[in-house]
């Protein structure tokens, strides 16, 4: 019989990407749309494993609820995994594992259409011109050859995004709590303080890992360090910027313009269709009232390569499991 694997949160890509990798496998899958509660963890009876995305919620009652099913393993299909409470899969017995990198081309790119798309106005040409509106009036941009980029975070994407910014002639500075000072050399960038990152950008983008300590890092102190007009973007994770003081700082006009493909309160809106519904989230509502704001949907993951990356990835743990090997993506629970 078939190892069984349930699915929560799924969409028709999901099901396209893993059940084209799932050739090479075998797996029993079984779909479902909803996400996990612990209402809904009854469903993986019998599952060898549940695999849930970044809008799941694994909480304590919801991985209690996975125990009381049998289920030993939650395999996250993506690298984040601020939300599974790790305690509570130590408490009861239960490994979890991610996909730590996909696609690091496919966010450090979005993250440029970002800056693109706000400098040279694309968004807005394309609303003119779609009614008529030949006119140039507001939609002036800057050369990026020459300006200064801060990126915050020196990760694989970081990397990769720097790569292609000095590929502009930009300047970039970054700021890591560990710098890479060869790697600075190579690509010929400069490792400096979060107040001079601050002051010295002309656009700022965002790739650290949400941590306690990295919660909120964007308020109201960190933007009035800022350059004047800065261009700010997060393709990380939504927590990183406080929504208030980024919308502040767009009345103020101490922010020039702001790319989003993460927010803080997302969980109830990105992934899904409520075109049909009113928008209840006030601070979400307000950030897309900007001209100058670009939210997109958490998809900077989302091409071709990462999704087959991700689905391979995400069996090739379950099978390790399944069959008693190491576990080279295991996240440490504490137990």
């Amino acid at each position: 019989m078939a190892t069984k694997i349930a699915f929560f949160g799924t969409k028709p890509y999901d099901r396209e990407s893993f059940d084209q990798a799932n050739e090479a496998y075998g797996f029993d899958i079984r779909y479902f749309k909803g996400h996990l509660t612990p209402e809904s963890a009854i469903l993986a009876q019998g599952a060898a494993a549940v695999c849930i995305f970044v809008n799941d919620t694994a909480d304590a009652a919801a991985i209690h609820a996975l125990k009381e099913q049998g289920v030993p393993l939650i395999a996250l299909r993506c690298a984040g995994f601020n939300n599974v409470d790790l305690e509570a899969a130590a408490r009861d017995g239960i490994t979890v594992v991610r996909v730590p990198a996909y696609s690091p081309y496919a966010v450090a790119e979005h993250a440029v259409a970002l800056m693109l798309a706000l400098n040279r106005k694309i968004h807005r040409a394309y609303w003119r011109t779609r009614d008529g509106n030949f006119a140039l009036h507001g939609l002036m941009g800057f050369d990026m050859h020459g300006k200064t980029a801060g990126i915050i975070g020196t990760g694989k994407i970081a990397r990769i995004l720097i790569r292609i910014l000095r590929g502009f002639g930009m300047e970039v500075l970054g700021y890591d709590l560990y710098p890479d000072e060869a790697f600075a050399r190579e690509v010929g960038m400069r490792y400096v303080t979060l107040d001079e990152l601050y002051a010295q950008s002309d656009i700022i983008s965002l790739h650290c890992p949400l941590t306690e300590q990295t919660r909120y890092l964007i308020d109201s102190s960190a933007i009035e360090r800022m350059k004047p007009g800065v261009v700010l973007i997060n393709t990380g994770r939504g927590q990183l910027i406080h929504s208030q003081a980024l919308i502040d700082g767009l009345k103020e006009k101490k922010i020039g313009a702001a790319g989003l493909d993460v927010y803080e309160e997302e969980g109830d809106y990105f992934y899904e269709d409520k075109s049909d519904k009113i928008i209840d989230d006030d601070t979400l509502a307000r950030l897309l009232s900007f001209n100058n704001v670009i939210v997109t949907s958490h998809q900077g993951f989302f091409t071709r390569e990462a999704l087959a990356n991700i689905a391979e990835t995400t069996l090739s743990n379950i099978r390790d499991f399944t069959e008693g090997r190491p576990l080279a993506n295991e996240v440490p629970t504490g137990r």
